[in-house]
């Protein structure tokens, strides 16, 4: 009932806000810029690069807000209502995507679904998944990994997607917006052979993470092992038995390097690392950044080159 309430009043604030969106909107996005809100950290990254200042690109998660327990307020709906563009990463990571664009009631909003034509896991495939079913259900009840960016063929599929999207809203800047994404998939192809040439070296070939299940793709891209405490979603602890496990496989694979990841309370880790000795080494799944990281202008190559850095190390690559 309360979900009904709060969409009946989003349509009631949207519709009194139709009236005035046309300033909103020129306010918003400056001097006839697209407006572009972008749901979480990477597409909202890879939004900005390739639009330029042919657009202001907002995200539409604070800082430091974990996606994966994220309802839509009805300021959220707003906004978005206001926006030329709509951009998010897929249906597995927001399945409250399509509520948002429903509640938002604009003909005129481009809703763009980066994930076309990437290629999505199981939760759980090509990486062994301690503790876990690799049929454990995802974000949007279909089994699915959400996490696809963490492929960096992926993340190129996704920057193409974006830069069709600006091109067909603003042909006269398509050049630009399509300069732009050649130009940045040329970095993220540049960042997929450097993990390949130097994860290629490595005395041991698993990652142990003590966070949610992220890594997936990033361990199928680069014939990793790959382990988590959590399952897709870190909504649910590990029981004592997972733990217990992933205790006695550190131990007998001699692993001296265990993972932990941004936000999420790294007391899980420190309890595997307690226990067998292993040192804590961060791994970023880029969902999102610290407000303090986002006003450094952290990046999303920046984020991937400090975890290629921690892999080499945690894997002990030559």
């Amino acid at each position: 009932m309360r979900r009904i309430v709060a969409i009946m009043l989003v349509l009631m604030l949207t519709a009194i806000a139709a009236g005035c969106r046309k300033q909103a909107e020129q306010a918003a996005g400056g001097g006839g810029r697209l407006l572009v809100v972008a749901t979480i950290f990477p597409v909202y990254e890879f939004a900005r690069v390739v639009a330029g200042d042919k657009a202001e690109v907002v995200m539409l998660l604070p800082p430091g807000m974990e996606p994966h327990s994220f309802e839509p307020r009805p300021e959220d709906i707003v906004r978005v209502s206001r926006a030329d563009l709509f951009v998010y990463t897929n249906r597995y990571m927001e399945p409250w995507a399509g509520e948002i664009v429903k509640g938002a009631g604009s003909s005129r909003l481009t809703v763009v679904d980066a994930s076309r034509g990437a290629k999505f896991l199981k939760a759980g495939d090509g990486a062994r998944h301690a503790g876990h079913d690799d049929g454990e259900r995802g974000h949007g009840g279909e089994g699915m990994d959400p996490h696809l960016w963490l492929d960096f063929t992926n993340a190129q599929l996704m920057v193409d997607t974006i830069a069709a999207a600006l091109a067909d809203r603003d042909p006269a800047n398509r050049s630009l917006y399509l300069a732009n994404a050649a130009a940045y998939r040329a970095k993220l192809a540049e960042l997929d052979d450097r993990y390949r040439t130097w994860l290629a070296t490595c005395a041991t070939r698993t990652v142990l993470h003590g966070g949610h299940f992220a890594f997936g793709y990033l361990a199928n891209r680069y014939g990793l092992r790959y382990e988590s405490a959590y399952a897709v979603s870190a909504d649910a602890e590990p029981t004592p038995a997972k733990l217990a496990a992933l205790v006695k496989q550190v131990r007998a694979e001699g692993l001296k390097h265990i993972y932990t990841e941004e936000l999420l309370d790294p007391r899980t880790a420190e309890t595997i690392a307690r226990e067998t000795g292993a040192s804590i080494l961060m791994l970023h799944g880029a969902h999102t950044v610290s407000k303090t990281d986002m006003d450094k202008g952290v990046t999303f190559i920046g984020l991937m080159e400090k975890n290629l850095e921690n892999l080499r190390k945690g894997l002990q690559c030559r």
